[in-house]
């Protein structure tokens, strides 16, 4: 079954941007596979309005992703996913370097359900992630370890992981 997913990403990434231009950044990553495929992302963040459990060590706040992801095939065709995510961050206080630690689980489709060897079962898929990094002026850098699974809702779920470096900018 093939998905188109260029529409998806346009509309919600149209959708984030008419959002309070401060609070919304711009996404760049790009990562390898257990499969050594790379894939590369391109995102939107709003900013959460929330700070919580503000301390002298630091507070939890988040935000929204809304993402498009490039997974290039080796050996069989590339692929193309869309994802959102609500993402929990918590950033640690510091003057101008900021350490941050982040867990999210959101959701992606994908245009069809291959990657390389991988057999994903479903075009629907969950996305879990996991990352740290600095934030620092309007920037954020970061590395982040990021699971794709159907959750067993169809077989088979081989599902997959990607390791990426990212870079986010404030528009």
């Amino acid at each position: 079954m093939r998905l188109r997913v260029t529409g998806p990403i346009v509309a919600l990434m149209l959708g984030l941007s008419v959002q309070q231009a401060a609070a919304v950044t711009l996404s760049a990553a790009v990562a390898r596979t257990e499969e050594s495929t790379t894939n590369l992302n391109i995102g939107l963040q709003k900013d959460f309005q929330s700070r919580w459990w503000q301390s002298d060590v630091g507070a939890l706040t988040g935000y929204w992703d809304a993402g498009y992801t490039f997974w290039k095939g080796k050996k069989q065709s590339d692929n193309h996913s869309v994802s959102f995510s609500p993402v929990l961050v918590y950033e640690f206080n510091a003057d101008v370097f900021k350490p941050y630690i982040e867990v999210g689980i959101g959701l992606s489709l994908f245009e069809n359900t291959r990657i390389e060897s991988r057999r994903l079962g479903s075009s629907f898929q969950f996305e879990d992630r996991f990352g740290m990094g600095l934030r620092f002026y309007n920037q954020a850098l970061g590395v982040r370890a990021m699971h794709h699974s159907n959750a067993g809702l169809k077989k088979p779920n081989h599902g997959i992981e990607a390791y990426s470096l990212h870079y986010r900018v404030a528009l």
